[in-house]
């Protein structure tokens, strides 16, 4: 598939990047995007969470009152999970949540994501530009000339490597994230509304194209 190339004004330049059909155009995976999305969120998680079980907190160990003969209920020490500053049972405790996905469901999954995005018509190809000094009003121009309001739709914007001044000028936009293109992953696609890559990290899809698994 091909897309116009515009500039920062909204405008079209007269260049098209080709994107590969196998990557655009293939038929969407629902389970492996399950997945690839479990898995980024997963990984969000840091399991630190805990509780102080009966053996932990505080207090006697000294079991309150003889077990018969009193008329109230069986009781040991004030450790008791029934008592205000006993333990807690079956509390969470410390755990990984990462999940496991080989590069292939990965690959897949990205794939997949992309081509749900240009089946809405959610992509959009910018010259290559710099923003010196960072500016956001001027990051927030270019989206407008785009056609895309980052008031209202998520944006995520492709770069072929980090470019400072450019990350920095949408940084404060809470509804832009920028990605390096070797860092596209499946749920920043799926997250965002409108897809903005500029001209040299689209044409890098070419050169990906090869290795890509699409079965």
């Amino acid at each position: 598939m091909q897309l116009e190339v515009f500039n920062i004004a909204g405008e079209k330049t007269g260049r098209t990047v080709e994107l590969p059909d196998q990557i655009f155009q293939a038929k969407p995976h629902q389970h492996v995007l399950y997945l690839a999305v479990k898995q980024y969120l997963a990984a969000q998680r840091q399991g630190t969470h805990k509780t102080k079980a009966r053996n932990e907190v505080k207090g006697s160990t000294r079991k309150l009152h003889r077990q018969k003969g009193t008329g109230g209920s069986r009781k040991g020490s004030i450790r008791n999970p029934l008592f205000r500053g006993g333990g807690t049972v079956f509390g969470p405790q410390p755990r990984d949540y990462s999940i496991k996905l080989n590069k292939k469901e990965k690959d897949l999954a990205r794939v997949s994501a992309l081509s749900v995005k240009a089946s809405e018509q959610a992509i959009r190809i910018v010259e290559d530009f710099t923003i010196q000094p960072p500016k956001t009003k001027q990051f927030v121009a270019v989206l407008q000339a785009l056609g895309i309001d980052p008031e209202w739709k998520k944006v995520l914007f492709v770069t072929p490597q980090y470019e400072e001044s450019v990350f920095l000028s949408f940084r404060n936009v809470p509804t832009v994230n920028g990605l390096a293109f070797k860092d596209l992953n499946a749920y920043d696609i799926l997250n965002a509304n409108y897809l903005v890559f500029t001209e040299q990290a689209a044409k890098m899809f070419q050169q990906a194209a090869e290795p890509v698994a699409t079965a």
